[in-house]
Parts: C-alpha cells; structure tokens; sequence
C-alpha cells in the first residue's frame, strides 16, 4: 500500500520537477487506477476459480517490482505513466483478492466482525501511503521513496506466503459458469445499483485523495494566507499538507466502519444516499475556502475526508449480498472495474478542469474543480433507489474501499 499514494504525497515535487501540466498530473494521479480496473475483472473473477492467496502474492510481486522500476528509471511523464499503470495491475492483485483470502478462511459467522478489519486496514494503507513517501523523500529524495514502497510490496508476497496454501473450504462461488460471465451481475439490478453509487463514489474519492496534498500546498503558501506557521513548515510540519492527508485517511478508516454499521441497522440503501449528499454538498463548496486561516481549511480537510469515507463499506456490501447466487467473485470484479474505472478519471478529470479553468494558481480553478466532484457525488444517489427495492439483512461480508 505504501506506494498507492505516493505520487500524490509528492505530487508538488513533481510538478516542478518534471514540469507538468496539471492534465499531466491527473494522468499519473489516475493511471494506477486505470490499471487496477483494466485487471481486476480477470483478477478478482480467477478467485472463484483458484485460491485468492495466489492471485494475491502474483499481485504484490508485480506491483513491488513496479515501485522499484520507478525509483530507478522514471524520468519524466511517459515512463512514469507507464510504471504506474503496471503498479495499479499489481494492485487489482492484492485488494479484492486479499479480501477473497480472508473470507475464504473463516466462517460465515465471523465475517461481520473480522471483515471491517480489512476494510480498516485499506484506509490505514492510504494514510501510510501519504506519510511514509513524505517522510523518506526528506531523507533520500522521492526514489529513496519509491525504493521503500517496492520493498514493501515484496515483503507481502512472504507474509502470505506463510499462510496456508489452500482454505479450509473451497470458495462458495467455485466453478459457477464462464469465467468472465458477468451477465448474471449486470442483470441484477440492486446490485448494479450499488455498483454505479460506487462509481460516483470513487470517483469522488480519488479524485480528493490525489489532488488534497497540491491544494492544501497551494492554500498554504498564498499572500497573507493567515494561520501558517512553524506547525506547517517542513514535510513533517503537524499540519503540512501531506500529514494533513494522513490524519484525513486516519479519519476515513474510522468513517468507513462507523458509516457501515450505521446503514446496516437504519437501512444501507437510503442512508447511503444521505451520507453521498453531505459529502457533495461538502465539495460543492471546499475549494473555494481556499483563503481561510489554514489551520482551519486543513481540519476541514480532515472531516471531508471522512464524509467521502461514510458510504464506501456499506457500497460495497450492499453489492455484495445482492450479489446472484454463486456469483460474488464476478460481482466483485464488476464492482472494481466500474469503481476503480471512475478513480482513474477523477483525478484525470480534476486535472482536466484545473487546467480549463485557470490553472493551479487560480482559487477559482480549484473552486470548479472540486465543484465538478460535488456533482458527480450527486449523481450517484439516483442509482442507489434500485436498489432500495431490494430487502437484505445485516452485513456477511461487509468489505469498502
């Protein structure tokens, strides 16, 4: 995970550096995302098929080789594009899969409590991903950040290693239909109800995950900005725009679990919508705050962080438990292509707009940006009314992202 949001912590760094465009920025911010979703319906589709836990280490090992070619030889847009889009493969490896690894080694009894800690352990992934870069780019530049991410990566391929080869029980969903047989998924129309929330969902998400750091910066650092102060200063500054990521991240695993358990007793469908409205209404209006005291645009930061963070545990498990009989593989691997599809255009998107709009210098530009999430945000509520016609009980499997 260390190397997911690497490039976002460092983004400033290279902006200047490599001289991109913010278009070009959104490009290397989405790409990963553009790999996860071009793999993960093989991926996560082949865990119906074979234990997850090989799917998962060929993962990790692709995307730890991945951060280590870009500490080494990434020099620019282009091949920094093209390693990143590698390490995204690496990723639709390990994060549906890790999820099929947990839930085909314990009992359906045990999900609803062991399950969020996965969910948990993503977020708290995301906000390494922001401090660690930060903090080893101070000390060895942003390959010496790079270098540790690969490491990293490596090192999961042995700790799942040292698991079991094969689960106690066969997957459920074993030997159900053609592999890549997803028209059960698409017909069912709760579940792509949840399917296309959660694409305004992560597209909302990652589009705030990869450009938060190069606001925050920009916010910090304009004429007469009150509130900084020696608590900003320095890339391990309490409030430096990559700690406050950090915190916001901390803040969303929280969110995630909280928000999850919430739907689940007052009804997933219709508190969802709630909480993907609050967090629209909350984007329709940060980047224009630009000119607060920074103190309080950074605590800001944080709570927005957490609002995006309520509906992702309860999308994805919704989707799941509408999921056609012997089809959660394919479920899963339909819910990552959409979703992962939208991450990889948000941050594209944002870019895009930041560009038309007057540049990364532009208060306005930043204020349009975040506005265009907002409504992406809000067009994710009408699909969630499919599914509220569908009755399920409580959460079995409630996984996020």
């Amino acid at each position: 995970m260390i190397g997911v949001f690497a490039f976002a912590a460092l983004l400033p760094a290279f902006m200047a550096e490599w001289d991109l465009t913010n278009t070009q920025a959104g490009w290397l911010g989405g790409i990963l995302f553009a790999g996860y979703a071009g793999a993960a319906p093989i991926l996560v589709a082949l865990t119906d098929r074979i234990d997850a836990r090989r799917v998962f280490m060929a993962g990790a090992f692709l995307a730890g080789v991945a951060n280590l070619a870009f500490a080494l030889v990434a020099d620019g847009f282009w091949s920094a594009l093209v390693l990143r889009a590698l390490a995204g493969v690496g990723l639709a490896g390990t994060y549906m899969p890790g999820l099929r690894v947990l839930v085909d080694r314990i009992t359906a009894a045990r999900r609803a409590g062991a399950v969020p800690l996965f969910t948990a352990s993503f977020s708290l992934g995301s906000a390494i991903s922001y401090l660690v870069p930060v903090l080893v780019a101070e000390l060895a530049g942003w390959r010496g950040a790079f270098t540790v991410a690969g490491i990293s990566a490596l090192a999961a391929v042995a700790v799942i290693g040292w698991m079991p080869a094969r689960p106690p029980e066969q997957p459920e969903d074993s030997g159900a239909g053609a592999l890549l047989d997803f028209r059960p998924v698409f017909a069912s129309r709760p579940t792509m109800g949840y399917a296309l929330g959660y694409v305004a969902h992560m597209w909302e998400l990652f589009a705030f995950r990869a450009w938060i750091v190069a606001f925050l910066g920009f916010a910090a650092v304009l004429p007469g900005a009150p509130g900084t102060g020696p608590a900003i200063g320095g890339a391990a500054g309490l409030l430096a725009p990559g700690v406050v990521a950090t915190w916001g991240a901390l803040v969303a695993m929280a969110c995630s679990i909280g928000g999850a358990r919430i739907a689940t007793r007052f009804g997933r469908a219709g508190t969802t919508q709630v909480y993907m409205a609050t967090s629209a209404l909350m984007a329709l209006v940060f980047g224009w705050l630009a000119g607060l005291p920074y103190p309080l645009l950074a605590g800001l930061a944080i709570v927005y962080a957490g609002l995006i963070q309520l509906d992702s545990a309860a999308l994805t498990t919704g989707a799941v438990e509408t999921a056609p009989a012997g089809r959660r593989g394919a479920t899963l691997a339909v819910h990552s292509l959409l979703g992962f599809g939208a991450a990889f255009l948000g941050p594209l998107g944002f870019g895009i707009v930041l560009d038309l709009a007057g540049g990364r210098e532009s208060m306005t530009a930043w204020g349009i940006a975040f506005g265009m999430l907002g409504v992406i945000g809000l067009l994710g509520i009408p699909p969630l009314r499919m599914a509220r016609r569908s009755r399920h009980g409580p959460a079995s499997v409630p996984p996020a992202c």
